[in-house]
């Protein structure tokens, strides 16, 4: 089983990019991210025709998340538990059916920039929502994968200029640590348990000749629960759609898994 994760940076604006790669590539499952788009404006029959069945957690110009599957999705759920008043759509959760079903979270993680705001403060405090809602997800011993833009920069390893992210809030210690305990509940970074090699960016900016210049990060990541690491076969990074017609300044991350 291939299951992808790409931030799409807006789904109707790069349509055409991101079904040419869904044609070329068809994974069986992809979480998407940044949709940037209502439910009701995802290209559902478009990635219907292709065989895909569909779930969006949409907002309106911002955010957005969405999971498309070969295989019916069940027991959708929309949105991270743990603060009801948090209306920003970033989490969708759904289960893969199949002989061995998949419980897949799509993640479009807050940004949290500036540092010293409320944002900051809304991403940290995001991702211990995460951290306890995957270890109550890791309590059922399913094959899990939590994927997505976690905005985080693990490790110096993980940017071409690491001095440069020193005051963002994707580089700050306590960004890089509630990661270190999120995988520390016992979920496995793939890239880094298949390949693990520096330069595995998934994010260039549009900015200063970012891409050209290779100035790149990784921010995309699938964390994986034991029952699914043990099935892990390879990660692709498919850095060529940076450079693809109206491209996302992200490009898909794919797991195969033995299922």
């Amino acid at each position: 089983m291939k299951i992808a994760t790409w931030n799409v940076n807006s789904i109707n604006a790069r349509l055409d990019t991101v079904l040419g790669w869904f044609k070329a590539e068809r994974p069986d499952v992809a979480c998407l991210q940044e949709i940037k788009c209502i439910d009701e404006k995802f290209p559902t029959e478009e990635f219907q025709s292709l065989g895909y069945n569909v779930a969006v957690n949409g907002q309106k110009s911002y955010n957005g998340v969405a999971v498309v599957s070969r295989t019916p999705l069940e027991d959708v759920e929309k949105g991270l538990p743990g603060d009801d008043a948090d209306d920003h759509a970033r989490y969708l959760e759904t289960v893969i059916s199949g002989p061995s079903p998949v419980r897949v979270a799509s993640i479009y993680l807050p940004n949290g920039n500036p540092i010293g705001t409320e944002k900051f403060d809304y991403k940290l405090a995001w991702m211990r929502r995460l951290q306890t809602h995957a270890r109550a997800l890791l309590d059922l011993e399913e094959i899990l994968v939590l994927a997505g833009d976690y905005n985080v920069i693990p490790e110096p390893a993980d940017a071409d200029d690491p001095a440069s992210w020193a005051g963002d809030a994707l580089f700050q210690p306590q960004t890089r640590g509630a990661f270190r305990s999120l995988k520390w509940l016992g979920l496995t970074d793939a890239y880094m348990a298949a390949d693990g090699a520096a330069g595995g960016y998934t994010f260039w900016d549009y900015q200063a000749g970012a891409w050209r210049r290779n100035h790149g990060i990784r921010i995309d990541h699938l964390l994986l629960s034991p029952a699914a690491a043990d099935r892990l076969r390879s990660v692709t990074i498919h850095k060529d759609m940076r450079g693809a017609d109206k491209p996302s300044d992200h490009v898909p991350v794919v797991v195969e898994l033995e299922i």
